[in-house]
């Protein structure tokens, strides 16, 4: 499994609200893509995994603003992952904008697997038995 992944995004015009920035909920697209992407690259496909009765949800997301992002703004988005205990996953993430490397904004969010209802441990999740 990477350690590390980055993905680079550029804002468009319509994340941005009146003040011309990008609007905080948006931050919440760019992590879940860098997330997905991540995983994807890892080879745990979220379609697969819920054909297959097993669902990963949000279970907690925290997130630290520290400069804006404007239109046409390129950022990096960088996804760490490991695991916290047997059923959850903790991804750490930091955007940081290409043009003057500051940080954006940061998040950690915690992951569950989740089978009817339930949560299930992580060993019991195609590509995630092998996370330490």
């Amino acid at each position: 499994m990477i350690s590390e992944h980055k993905l680079e995004i550029t804002v468009r015009d319509y994340e941005c609200d009146l003040q011309g920035i990008v609007n905080n909920a948006v931050y919440l697209n760019y992590f879940e893509h860098a997330r997905h992407t991540y995983l994807l690259e890892q080879n745990i496909d979220f379609t697969k995994l819920h054909n297959e009765g097993i669902d990963l949800v949000v279970h907690r997301i925290e997130i630290d603003y520290k400069q804006s992002l404007t239109s046409g703004d390129s950022f990096i988005v960088t996804t760490s992952m490991h695991q916290q205990g047997p059923l959850r996953v903790i991804f750490e993430q930091h955007i940081e904008r290409l043009s003057d490397k500051k940080l954006a904004a940061k998040a950690k969010v915690t992951g569950v697997g989740v089978s009817n209802g339930r949560p299930i441990r992580l060993s019991q999740i195609k590509g995630f038995e092998s996370l330490s």
